[in-house]
């Protein structure tokens, strides 16, 4: 092993949810079984194992580069992990590379849920079938919060005050004061972007 090679190494040890760098960019096929291996895996939401394979398995994006895209999706209209396969499929691969991932993402749980409402329409009213549906519920919950504290890492480890702030504000205005959600937008997105302009520019000079 050279010595360059060692603090590398150290590195990944230290923060394995955070690459150094990118692996190598997948194939269209890879990106479709990539995509539909997420979506099988995806017991109470995608987001969960989307993160884990693009980041940490396959190190196709940094931990900040997801959060950044996922946060564009996040603001765009529709789902937001099938925007983000469309825009991650896309950043990698162009409008084929978009397809691919979309397709990966939707096209086998369609399959099963098509097969899954076909049942559910005639044994749904079965006790047994409720009680684990509220289970699974409460799995997907947990899920949730698991991911969200994955994505909010990079920002605790950088101290990135304004970020935790403008974050935290606005948890408090939909969450707690229930204001209307386009309303909080059509403030946190200008107000977002000012302030990333503005610590680029302060650390530029």
């Amino acid at each position: 092993m050279s010595p360059d090679s060692a603090p590398a190494v150290q590195d990944s040890d230290q923060e394995p949810d955070l690459p150094a760098a990118h692996g190598p960019a997948p194939g269209l096929p890879a990106l479709f079984l990539a995509f539909a291996r997420m979506s099988l895996a995806g017991f109470g939401g995608v987001l969960v194992f989307a993160r884990h394979a693009i980041v940490e398995q396959h190190r196709w994006m940094t931990a900040d580069e997801f959060n950044e895209t996922f946060a564009l999706c996040h603001f765009l209209p529709g789902p937001n992990i099938v925007n983000l396969s469309m825009v991650f499929g896309a950043r990698l691969r162009g409008i084929a590379g978009g397809i691919a991932a979309f397709a990966g993402l939707l096209l086998p749980p369609t399959v099963i849920m098509t097969l899954l409402a076909i049942i559910y329409a005639r044994f749904g009213d079965v006790e047994v079938l409720r009680r684990i549906l509220a289970g699974i519920s409460c799995a997907a919950v947990g899920l949730l919060i698991a991911v969200v504290f994955r994505m909010i890492t990079p920002l605790l480890k950088r101290m990135d005050v304004l970020a935790l702030i403008l974050m935290l504000g606005v948890f408090v205005a939909i969450g707690m004061l229930r204001l209307p959600l386009q309303a909080v937008l059509l403030v946190a997105i200008p107000v977002s972007i000012g302030v990333t302009f503005w610590m680029r520019r302060k650390v530029a000079a």
